[in-house]
């Protein structure tokens, strides 16, 4: 869907604390609301959407590229990986007729609510579907692809607007008007660059200072984040503000990240198996 180019949470850990996971899956969900990362102990806590929303948004005009076409979908995907790192949704097991990730459903595993809006609402879609779907159906559905009208129901509305919203009340962006010849358009200019730097700078080290060369071994949002950086089109901004030979650097272990097979890493890390499955699914399309 994209190409990699060159220049030129802790009220659920709580409560979730005393359960005694089940498999590895459950285990891995569990490590990633309760282990703390080095970047994370003072700072805004960020689903997975906000900050691809964040890194997609021009800091001054507050809105995202008018040419990006992928950051819809993007961000749909990263619903569903946040749902699965959160422990509310997963793959259904591999199967001697459905061995690849594409082939295999969405199922729930609770339907308790996470607190955010999008969140919840994906989840009753999913709970309310007659038959599961898989995770290339549910990216589509929820964006509203669909031929079929009676499935037009499990579109997400104002995705971008909701999540700029959720943002603002984190006081991380605010809210303007900003008129555009024929139009008026409600805006998001960024209020606390410092988050933002943040987050850049996560990423960023993630590539360079703190490169482990090994996607197993990374922590898990960071991979997801990168993951929907690249599908939503909104990578380049994350490496933009490094020097050309670190900015190469970069960009080449990315590429050669997100190159992996999906198929292959999912089955080296059960964990991580919705990561690689939204990667498999925007790859097909």
């Amino acid at each position: 869907m994209t190409t990699l180019t060159h220049r030129g949470r802790r009220a659920e850990a709580g409560r979730n604390s005393d359960k005694k996971p089940d498999s590895e899956e459950d285990a891995a969900a569990e490590r990633d609301l309760n282990d703390d990362d080095a970047y994370d102990s003072k700072d805004i806590r960020l689903t997975l959407m906000e900050e691809v929303l964040l890194l997609g948004l021009k800091d001054k005009e507050g809105y995202t590229s008018f040419w990006n076409d992928c950051i819809s979908s993007g961000l749909r995907g990263g619903i569903l990986i946040e749902l699965a790192l959160r422990g509310r949704i997963r793959l259904e097991p591999l199967s001697i007729r459905k061995k690849r990730l594409l082939e295999r459903k969405v199922l729930l595993k609770s339907d308790a609510p996470t607190g955010d809006v999008l969140l919840d609402e994906t989840l009753r879609h999913i709970k309310a579907t007659e038959s599961a779907e898989t995770v290339q159906t549910w990216i589509e559905l929820l964006t509203g692809e669909t031929w079929n009208p009676f499935k037009l129901q499990y579109q997400l509305r104002n995705v971008r607007e909701r999540i700029a919203k959720a943002l603002v009340e984190k006081g991380i962006l605010t809210t303007e008007k900003q008129n555009f010849l024929l139009f008026d358009m409600t805006t998001h200019p960024v209020s606390n660059a410092t988050e933002k730097q943040r987050l850049v700078k996560k990423l960023q080290e993630s590539m360079l200072e703190r490169w482990v060369n090994d996607p197993h071994r990374m922590d898990r949002r960071t991979l997801a984040l990168l993951v929907l950086a690249h599908s939503s089109d909104v990578l380049e901004n994350v490496f933009a503000s490094l020097a050309d030979d670190k900015y190469d650097v970069a960009m080449n272990r990315t590429k050669d990240l997100l190159d992996m097979d999906p198929e292959v890493e999912a089955a080296r890390a059960r964990g991580a198996e919705m990561i690689w499955a939204v990667l498999a699914a925007f790859n097909k399309s």
